[in-house]
């Protein structure tokens, strides 16, 4: 017992200390940098080799909820009028927020995705349960999102927990694009969490239907009738995405400074 509590001293504190103001290396595909100025007349590549067709000219935009960060349109680019920064807060409460266009920096764009409501942050600003579904997802989304309880991020520390019933839940969290076999679990996942509730989707499957929005196998209507709280890209979405996204949106992050 003893060796084991001073193993356990030895590790110290492994959690980021402040995950507000934790920073991701240069290699890492954040907000991506666009400058339209750059972009020549009659140039298309990075909207043909764009595999999600996130990507629009004249002016130049980019989707977030469909981006995959797959990085081939920067790459492709002869201008460089297409550039991804290291930042990841991607989250927005809004779909149209996610559409980035030409000059937006990362900084401006946190300020204004994020809306915090008032009710949101008076029912779940101290502790929010969610229930997470896999509707037909590659588990890379679901990997990164069990990451954010490791003793890294230990995003628990805020009060926000996943949890295995979704009768003990706050929210539901969707990954994957929502298969035909998965879209009655979901719904079925939905009615089963008291209200008031949330739902949050995670990655470009799940906003958009990412990579499979054109097949047969998907079905999409649950959002027919369910509307979204609050959008988390990312392909996949990193933990320190999903968790300031959620921190913004419960009203516990400060804005970022310009």
């Amino acid at each position: 017992m003893f060796d084991l509590l001073k193993l356990r001293k030895s590790h110290g504190y492994q959690a980021i200390p402040d995950i507000l103001k934790a920073t991701l290396p240069e290699p890492f595909r954040g907000f991506p940098l666009l400058n339209n100025a750059l972009c020549s007349e009659n140039c298309q590549a990075c909207v043909h080799i764009c595999p999600t067709h996130a990507i629009s000219t004249r002016p130049l935009k980019m989707d977030l909820g469909a981006c995959i960060f797959c990085g081939e349109c920067a790459q492709i680019c002869p201008t460089q009028a297409i550039r991804f920064s290291s930042a990841y807060c991607l989250g927005s409460t809004q779909r149209t927020d996610l559409i980035v266009s030409s000059g937006l920096k990362a900084s401006d764009y946190e300020k204004t995705a994020i809306q915090v409501r008032k009710k949101i942050k008076q029912y779940f600003g101290k502790s929010l349960k969610l229930r997470q579904v896999s509707a037909g997802g590659c588990s890379g989304c679901e990997l990164e999102l069990n990451a954010s309880n490791n003793v890294n991020f230990d995003m628990s520390r805020f009060g926000i927990d996943f949890v295995a019933s979704p009768r003990h839940a706050d929210g539901l969290v969707i990954t994957g694009p929502i298969t035909e076999n998965m879209a009655p679990a979901l719904h079925d996942t939905w009615v089963s969490i008291a209200s008031p509730r949330l739902v949050i989707t995670v990655g470009a499957c799940a906003i958009s239907g990412g990579l499979f929005t054109q097949s047969e196998a998907v079905n999409r209507t649950f959002f027919d009738k369910i509307p979204v709280d609050l959008y988390i890209p990312g392909c996949p979405t990193h933990p320190l995405t999903f968790i300031h996204a959620v921190l913004a949106f419960l009203g516990q992050k400060k804005p970022a400074k310009s």
